[in-house]
């Protein structure tokens, strides 16, 4: 893809096995410097190690997407390593079932789980974008890209929390797009339907995972690698015209 080599990308999520990581092996390989940060910091050096070990560049580096002092320190320590930022996906997610089990429905939640989610999956990626966005603006040329989710449009019956947050994303990005456009500065969505990342084969059965099949108009269920794609496509000058936009990434579940 068309501008990648030679620029630098944050990786907000990058453990190993999900999209995080793919997304960073996938950057590393279209040429660019790619910081890996994940709240498990030997999970982030596992997927950085990967990339090096190929042949690519990349270094990792612990942060807590809740906290935006560990956050503004992430993007300054991707600056100072790597002379700019060019790239910032924000992708973590606490999809731990410690978490999604208590994520009920709106008459039901745990406040402490509703709060945590809008820290972690809205709060959290407005922290990247306060930081990043600046940077790049002065730079002229960026790509933020968020990850949302195809539940928003399904309106699932539990895990009011997470469908809160992930829908709050479409304003965050859309006001992004506006701030940064005029300065070279582009803010999209991807939304991912079921991915079959480390994540979400721990938290799913079998027997989900066929039903899900069924009702997907597609041959398999999604991969890490299906999102990554997508990912360098927004970050690489190929997708120049192309912003405050969502993207479902779902093998056709839905039509909409």
């Amino acid at each position: 893809m068309q501008g990648l080599r030679g620029k630098v990308a944050l990786i907000a999520g990058a453990a190993e096995g999900n999209i995080g990581a793919a997304t960073a092996i996938r950057l590393a390989r279209e040429g660019m410097h790619v910081v890996t940060a994940d709240l498990n910091e030997a999970n982030a050096k596992a997927v950085a190690d990967e990339i090096t070990a190929a042949g690519g560049s990349a270094v990792a580096k612990a942060f807590d997407i809740t906290d935006e002092t560990s956050y503004k320190e992430l993007i300054e320590f991707t600056v100072d390593r790597f002379g700019g930022l060019h790239g910032l996906f924000n992708v973590a997610a606490d999809l731990s079932a410690r978490t999604m089990s208590r994520d009920t429905d709106v008459t039901s939640v745990p406040l402490d789980i509703w709060q945590h989610t809008i820290d972690v999956t809205l709060s959290g990626y407005m922290y990247g974008i306060r930081h990043a966005l600046p940077i790049m603006m002065e730079q002229g040329t960026g790509s933020i890209v968020n990850t949302m989710s195809s539940v928003v449009w399904m309106g699932k019956d539990v895990a009011v929390s997470y469908q809160t947050a992930k829908s709050g994303l479409v304003g965050l990005t859309r006001h992004t797009a506006t701030v940064g456009g005029k300065h070279g500065v582009r803010c999209n969505l991807i939304s991912p339907g079921v991915i079959l990342s480390k994540a979400s084969l721990a938290a799913t059965t079998e027997q989900f995972r066929e039903e899900t099949l069924a009702s997907v108009r597609s041959t398999r269920l999604g991969v890490p690698d299906d999102l990554a794609g997508p990912v360098a496509f927004l970050f690489s000058d190929d997708s120049f015209y192309i912003n405050g936009q969502s993207f479902l990434v779902d093998g056709g579940a839905n039509f909409t």
